[in-house]
């Protein structure tokens, strides 16, 4: 252990500047008059979502019960949405495994927040609004917002159609992008997908204004509903700020049968690939059963929005103890 391992990484002003922002984020939320909640981040249930991590743990007087930490609030909060407790938000503490690198800390902030008859459009809308909100106070310039459907945002900057597309041609669109492709040959469909948004896309993505890119292809709705037409899509956003992923947000799935598919299914691909089994949230699907009103949900990585409001480069810079001091 180095001899300054106990020292924070991150400075007083900038822990001010943290206490700052919490203070504005809840302001904008006490004007529009939407409770803030808090629910538990340690659990009986993990998230079965194989790209996810959960951090487990093992509850004192009986070894042979496995406990959670939380990747997000998100099913705990549906809970309370289905009990009728209408639109909230919450800022808790999330951890996802093997997650360290300038961006990523496992251990991090989340601002998640739900709206009542809200669809991801109207969301997108909320999203943006609260951007200017937060930057007008800290005197950042955001240019003007800018929207790309994801089929729209593939082609304008990986110039490949993702709707139209096989997977070959995935293949070919990242080797003339110059990505290392070791490591993929067995990749999948969406595999290709993500490393063609992740390396090329994000990369791409204008400067200095917030880009919303919105509804992805089914297979990657996560917990978002399915809009069917000529191609099917799944009604979720992601908000990028300089080619950093800040949130993630879904116009959210209420159909209880279709939530419990879909965590078959991410059972079985952590099987397929041989990752452990995580039990599904069986309060989750009794709240949806009850009936989940229809709403849109989201979550802002608010260390990262910190990141950016101070031009830091380094997650570290805005924590007090990142997960290698912690």
């Amino acid at each position: 252990m180095n001899r300054d391992d106990w020292q924070p990484t991150a400075s007083l002003d900038m822990v001010k500047t943290r206490a700052r922002l919490l203070a504005k984020l809840r302001a904008f939320f006490a004007e529009k008059d939407i409770i803030e909640v808090q629910t538990p981040v340690l659990s009986h249930a993990g998230n079965t979502d194989p790209t996810i991590e959960t951090f487990l743990t093992q509850q004192y007087q009986d070894a042979s019960e496995p406990s959670f930490l939380n990747t997000s609030p998100e099913f705990a909060m549906k809970r309370l949405l289905a009990a009728g407790y209408g639109s909230m938000y919450q800022i808790t503490p999330a951890f996802r495994q093997d997650e360290q690198s300038k961006r990523h800390n496992s251990e991090f902030t989340l601002l998640e927040w739900y709206r009542l008859d809200y669809d991801h459009h109207a969301l997108m809308g909320e999203v943006n609004a609260l951007l200017r909100f937060i930057a007008d106070d800290f005197f950042i310039k955001l240019e003007r917002s800018q929207f790309y459907s994801y089929q729209d945002a593939m082609i304008k900057f990986a110039d490949v159609d993702p709707f139209k597309a096989d997977i070959k041609e995935l293949n070919a669109a990242v080797t003339n992008a110059g990505i290392d492709i070791v490591g993929m040959d067995d990749a999948s469909f969406d595999d290709w997908l993500d490393l063609l948004m992740s390396e090329v896309v994000e990369k791409n993505l204008p400067a200095n204004c917030p880009v919303f890119i919105y509804d992805y292809p089914s297979s990657q709705a996560a917990l978002a509903k399915i809009r069917k037409g000529i191609t099917d899509v799944a009604e979720r956003f992601e908000l990028y700020i300089n080619g950093m992923e800040l949130a993630n947000g879904f116009h959210e799935l209420t159909d209880a049968q279709e939530q419990a598919t879909r965590f078959q299914k991410q059972q079985q691909i952590r099987k397929e690939r041989g990752l452990a089994g995580i039990p599904a949230d069986a309060h989750l699907l009794a709240a949806l059963q009850h009936g989940l009103p229809g709403c849109a949900g989201v979550a802002l990585g608010v260390d990262r929005l910190l990141m950016v409001l101070t031009g830091a480069e380094d997650i570290k810079d805005v924590l007090t103890f990142p997960f290698d001091r912690a």
